[in-house]
């Protein structure tokens, strides 16, 4: 899928669901994550490893991202702030096309997905006390849902959907997976 075929794809009229987040009793702590789609001659889309030492979600696939800080303008300065810091990517040349509905996590947070479509970064700089490692996947391979599996889990005496895609030696699974389900559901 090239640039132009997406856009046409993602900017359409109909309305499109998100994935079934969890259910908080309370209003979520507000967190952002940039979608970055690197523009090659096939697009993909790139995800980071979170850092083994972590406390929270650590050695986990995920977007650039992370909960909002007083400075931040609004969620999407949060999105471009955490790109910059965990993997060094200059936010400038990053062009956002739209984003997503807000998510909620078993953790307590209300998460906006952004989208931004940028030229291949020239070089990455992780974050090694955040970011384990950074890997992309063809885009195609992640909007094609044969790819995508769900398992239901009970959590406090409720289903819930959890989300996995399986791309070579990295698993995706949880909110990031539920993202990419989600954007596929705005491209089928």
């Amino acid at each position: 899928m090239k640039k132009a075929e997406f856009l046409n794809r993602f900017h359409h009229a109909r309305q499109v669901d998100s994935e079934r987040d969890f259910p908080l009793r309370k209003p979520g702590r507000p967190a952002a994550v940039l979608m970055p789609i690197i523009e090659r001659d096939e697009l993909t889309l790139l995800f980071t490893r979170r850092a083994g030492h972590l406390k929270h979600h650590a050695g986990q696939v995920s977007f650039p991202g992370g909960r909002q800080e007083p400075e931040d303008a609004d969620l999407l300065d949060t999105a471009l702030r955490e790109t910059r810091e965990e993997i060094g990517i200059n936010t400038d040349n990053i062009e956002i096309v739209g984003q997503l509905q807000r998510y909620r996590t078993v953790s307590g947070y209300e998460v906006t997905p952004y989208i931004g479509i940028l030229p291949p970064p020239r070089k990455l700089i992780p974050d090694h006390n955040e970011v384990a490692s950074v890997f992309e996947v063809p885009l195609s391979y992640l909007m094609n849902k044969h790819n995508h599996m769900v398992h239901l889990a009970e959590r406090q005496g409720l289903t819930h959907p959890i989300y996995f895609i399986h791309w070579q030696q990295q698993h995706i699974w949880g909110a990031t997976a539920a993202f990419v389900r989600t954007l596929s559901n705005h491209l089928t």
